[in-house]
């Protein structure tokens, strides 16, 4: 299971769904008219997420083990990330909700005013695994879940909840850190073992085809340049807006400015 990328059964639903869409005219690339179909946006914004996320998780010190895109249940759901270590086992659920507001009670959280079942869903996450590891190592200390926020605009958190560690993905390797020892390395090496198993997870992975990670780069370099060109047009649209605002009230402002040194 260590061959599993960051954002992988994302990234395999979002190539999914751009099945359905054409190649992009001369004239929308021109434009820099996306090239995500309607559906896609939300899996190419998820698996920025997770990708970011794996990135900073990549930079925790050797004895940390990272998982990504695990298998679990039969509705074909993941674990964004599990991460072993020292300070314990975590579940990691990644939400990319860059620019928006972030706000968190005991048992409540919102983005941007609108509830989302975060919450149940990252406890729900972290007692399955917990299930799942202490069926071969009784011993284990719980799952901890945590849920990593990436590019909020802000987070207000008037109580933390009790059972899911919220904070900003920046944050999260630090944090990670800073826990207190629970392992000892003959245990992270016997659960390490566990984790990698295909056996110990409810689906096997397929293995990704040569051209996986190729086709989610050229994609992504799509959207990113139709996304400057879109910004360029908009630009350039205020700025030509504004110059004949300019031009067409210029001789009026002169005329005024005429009247008014006039009259002295």
């Amino acid at each position: 299971m260590s061959d599993q990328i960051a954002a992988q059964s994302v990234i395999e639903e979002l190539l999914r769904q751009q099945l359905s869409m054409p190649p992009r005219t001369r004239f929308a690339r021109f434009w820099g008219i996306s090239p995500l179909a309607a559906d896609s946006v939300a899996w190419y914004r998820g698996a920025q997420g997770e990708i970011e996320v794996g990135r900073i998780l990549s930079r925790l010190p050797p004895e940390w083990r990272v998982f990504h895109a695990l298998p679990i249940g039969t509705a074909g759901a993941d674990i964004d990330h599990l991460v072993v270590g020292p300070g314990g086992i975590f579940t990691i659920n990644t939400k990319h909700h860059r620019g928006k507001k972030i706000w968190i009670a005991e048992r409540a959280f919102q983005v941007n005013g609108q509830k989302q079942p975060y919450l149940r869903n990252s406890t729900f996450e972290a007692t399955r695994v917990t299930k799942i590891l202490r069926e071969r190592m009784p011993q284990l200390p719980p799952a901890q879940a945590v849920i990593a926020l990436v590019g909020p605009a802000s987070i207000t958190i008037k109580k933390q909840p009790e059972e899911v560690k919220i904070l900003d993905a920046y944050n999260l390797r630090r944090w990670l850190l800073k826990r207190p020892v629970i392992l000892a390395e003959a245990e992270l090496v016997e659960l390490a073992a566990i984790v990698d198993a295909p056996e110990t997870w409810s689906a096997v992975t397929s293995a990704l085809p040569p051209n996986f990670m190729a086709q989610y780069t050229k994609l992504d370099g799509e959207f990113r340049s139709a996304r400057v060109r879109h910004i360029s047009w908009k630009l350039l649209r205020i700025a030509t807006v504004t110059a004949i605002g300019v031009f067409v009230a210029l001789p009026q402002l002169i005329a005024l400015a005429e009247n008014v040194t006039g009259n002295f």
